[in-house]
C-alpha cells in the first residue's frame, strides 16, 4: 500500500496515517535496542518476525473478548490498527523474578513469584522509564481510578492467555510489559491493548533448559536474537518447521 504521513517513530517501530479515519499503520524495524538505547543493532527479519508473533497475539486476545487495536495484517511488516490515546505508562506483569525486579529487591533471577505482580513505568526515554505507584498516576492525573481498575483487569487477562499458550508450547512466560490505549467511541471511551505483544515485550523461558527465547539474547550477548524469535515463532505455528533450512519461510 502507498506510504501515508509518518506520524511517530520509535526505537522499533514507525506509525503511519492509516488509509481511513481512526487507523494507523504500524511498521515493524528490525533495530533492536536495549539499557534505554545504550545498545543498539540492526538484526536482519527481526521486524517481520516480530509483526507475524504480534498479529498472533492480539488475535488471539481479540478471539477471547480481550479488545486490542490490532485490525489485521497488511504485509510483511505493516499491521493495520485503531488508532488510539496511550496511556503514558508500561504496564509490566511478573511471574518469575528476573531483571530490574531481581535488582531492586535481591530477589535471585528464577523465583517464582507467589502471585503475578503488576508495576507501572512511566514511558519517558529521558528519565529511563522510571517505576512509578498508583498514588503517582493518581496525582499527576495518567490514568483515574476507574482506568486502573480496567488496566489491572486487562492485564491479568492477558497474562492468563499468554501464560497458556506458551506453556503449551514448552515455554515460560516470566513477565511482559504491554501499553494501554484510549479508544473513543462517541462519547464514550474504551480502554484497548495497544503497541505491541512479542519477544521484545516479554521474557519467554524454555521450560526444560531455562534457555532465553527474547531480547534478554540479544542484551546479554547470549547468541542469535532472530534464532531465538524464530523457535517461538515455530512452536506456536506462526512458522512452518522446515527440514534442512536454516530460513523458514514465513506463511503470508
Amino acid at each position: 500500500m502507498a506510504r501515508r504521513k509518518k506520524i511517530y517513530e520509535g526505537k522499533a517501530k514507525i506509525l503511519y496515517e492509516g488509509p481511513e479515519p481512526g487507523t494507523i499503520v504500524q511498521y515493524f524495524k528490525d533495530d533492536a535496542t536495549a539499557f534505554n538505547a545504550q545498545k543498539k543493532d540492526v538484526i536482519e527479519g527481526k521486524g517481520v518476525l516480530n509483526n507475524r508473533l504480534s498479529e498472533f497475539f492480539m488475535t488471539g486476545l481479540n478471539n477471547i473478548g480481550v479488545p486490542t487495536h490490532f485490525l489485521r495484517r497488511l504485509n510483511m511488516r505493516e499491521q493495520l490498527c485503531r488508532s488510539c490515546e496511550i496511556i503514558p505508562l508500561e504496564v509490566i506483569v511478573r511471574n518469575v523474578a528476573a531483571g530490574s525486579m531481581s535488582k531492586r529487591l535481591g530477589i535471585e533471577e528464577g523465583t517464582q513469584l507467589p502471585r503475578p505482580i503488576v508495576e507501572y513505568c512511566l514511558k519517558n526515554d529521558d528519565l529511563g522509564d522510571p517505576l512509578v505507584t498508583e498514588e503517582h498516576i493518581a496525582a499527576f492525573g495518567w490514568a483515574s481510578q476507574q482506568d486502573m481498575d480496567d488496566i489491572v483487569h486487562l492485564a491479568l487477562r492477558v497474562n492468563d492467555f499468554l501464560s497458556g499458550v506458551m506453556m503449551a508450547v514448552g515455554i515460560k512466560l516470566v513477565d511482559f510489559k504491554i501499553e494501554i490505549g484510549r479508544v473513543y467511541e462517541g462519547d464514550f471511551q474504551r480502554l484497548v491493548v495497544a503497541d505491541e505483544i512479542s519477544p521484545d515485550s516479554c521474557r519467554l523461558w524454555d521450560i526444560e533448559s531455562g534457555k532465553h527465547l527474547d531480547k534478554d539474547v540479544f542484551r546479554r550477548d547470549l547468541g542469535s536474537l532472530t534464532d531465538a524469535y524464530t523457535e517461538v515463532a515455530q512452536r506456536l505455528g506462526v512458522l512452518p518447521r522446515s527440514a534442512g533450512t536454516t530460513k523458514p519461510t514465513l506463511i503470508n
